[in-house]
């Protein structure tokens, strides 16, 4: 092994010898180079005043070299901040602005011990990340059965994890606290478990309430207690679209520091929360009581950058880091917020006014993007299908039964055509 990995497996072992135990075989043998390439080169940028032959870029008139076909519809940014290379960090300046954003939002992790925001490709890449640091063959990732599916491509597909799920609902429609206890507990044996909180939820929409927020918390630490170590990824993508009736923050900072046996980790970006889908700007964070194991945990995490990615889109960072420092932009969001959450509004008033309860039935929604119906009596892909080949209408079909419809992409004045428009499909199924 490296002997800069088997450092940073040290300071881990040091800090909190758990955290160590939950690495997967990849985990524990990545490390960032430091005396690679990139090193050589920061350390010319800082000394080497007449000539620095070492960065893997072109530059001209003292400045990244660039077109004028591409600079010329960028000209409100100087070069210098567009082409060359982000750090495999990210843009400092964006990582400490994002941590406060995160303290601002999250009033629970004030006080709390937990690292600088790490740039990612957005949020698959976050969960990728976790997914190589953490899961070997055989471990279990535990999530609701209604879920992202995506999570299956990266933790079943890509590591080979044992995927446990559970019903995301009770019978009187809250979050399943107890079905997420159980499958914690049934990974005695292993001492290990991946546990992913997605909320918002997708596909569902739905955010749990305080007191159920308190129950996954407990559930968690119930665990731990138990003497399993717990990697809990809060994947809040979704952040800030809270409607009405839920938790408003991320459950990362009720888990900061709860138990030694917990790792809370945070991937969440841009991409949703500020409506820059292509940008791909994502973070990850991770909870821990010791700077030491925070320092560990951000250079493998590095190193997982360096192996893939080497490091994101540098332009993308700008143009967010921009966003977030306008005086305009909490005035702007806020705009957007309330169109969403009207058509959020919409639907439910819609789906109350019971216009369509002989045909489905809706899962509780009051966040994020998207709601679900529960047809009676045909097949969602048989629905989805004729949508699509009779009406023109494009829904998402998930097992047997359920749709789902992401109003964020359909103005309020015709979500009732489109909820007509699905009920008509469906009563033509059903002759």
């Amino acid at each position: 092994m490296n002997p800069l990995a088997e450092q940073l497996n040290e300071s881990l072992k040091a800090g909190n010898a758990h955290l160590y135990e939950m690495l997967s075989t990849l985990g524990k043998e990545i490390y960032f180079p430091k005396e690679g390439i990139l090193s050589q080169s920061a350390e010319a940028s800082s000394l080497a005043k007449k000539f620095n032959a070492t960065i893997g870029i072109a530059t001209e008139n003292g400045g990244p070299m660039h077109l004028a076909v591409i600079q010329d519809n960028l000209s409100a940014y100087k070069p210098q901040d567009l082409y060359p290379y982000a750090p495999p960090a990210g843009k400092p300046e964006l990582r400490s602005v994002w941590r406060e954003k995160m303290i601002r939002e999250n009033p629970s992790l004030d006080g709390k011990s937990f690292g600088n925001p790490v740039v990612t490709n957005a949020l698959t890449h976050g969960l990728s990340i976790v997914a190589d640091l953490f899961v070997d063959e055989g471990d279990a990732v535990i999530y609701p059965d209604k879920n992202w599916e995506n999570y299956e491509l990266t933790f079943g597909i890509r590591r080979h994890a044992d995927i446990v799920n559970y019903p995301l609902f009770t019978d009187d429609m809250k979050f399943n606290s107890e079905g997420l206890r159980e499958s914690l507990l049934a990974q005695k044996e292993k001492g290990k478990a991946v546990v992913v909180l997605n909320f918002p939820n997708n596909p569902t929409g739905y955010t749990p309430g305080a007191k159920e927020g308190e129950q996954i918390v407990a559930a968690i630490l119930e665990a731990a207690e138990a003497g399993i170590n717990v990697v809990v990824v809060t994947d809040d993508a979704y952040f800030g679209l809270f409607f009405e009736d839920s938790l408003s923050e991320s459950l990362f900072g009720k888990l900061a520091g709860l138990h030694p046996r917990i790792l809370p980790v945070k991937v969440d970006g841009a991409t949703k929360e500020e409506y820059v889908w292509g940008f791909r700007v994502g973070f990850i964070t991770f909870a821990a009581e010791s700077k030491e194991v925070l320092a560990a945990l951000e250079q493998k995490t590095l190193g997982i950058i360096r192996a893939t990615v080497s490091s994101c889109s540098h332009p993308s960072q700008t143009f967010i880091l921009h966003a977030l420092k306008s005086p305009e932009f909490e005035g702007q969001k806020e705009e957007k917020f309330h169109i969403m959450k009207g058509r959020a509004n919409k639907v439910k008033s819609l789906l109350d006014s019971e216009k369509y309860a002989d045909v489905w039935e809706y899962y509780p929604f009051n966040s994020g993007y998207f709601m679900c119906l529960k047809l009676k009596g045909v097949q969602a892909e048989d629905v989805r299908q004729r949508l699509l080949q009779e009406y023109g209408v494009g829904t998402i079909a998930l097992g047997d039964h359920d749709l789902r419809v992401a109003f964020s992409c359909i103005a309020e004045e015709n979500l009732e055509e489109l909820f007509d428009i699905i009920y008509k499909a469906v009563l033509d199924l059903k002759g």
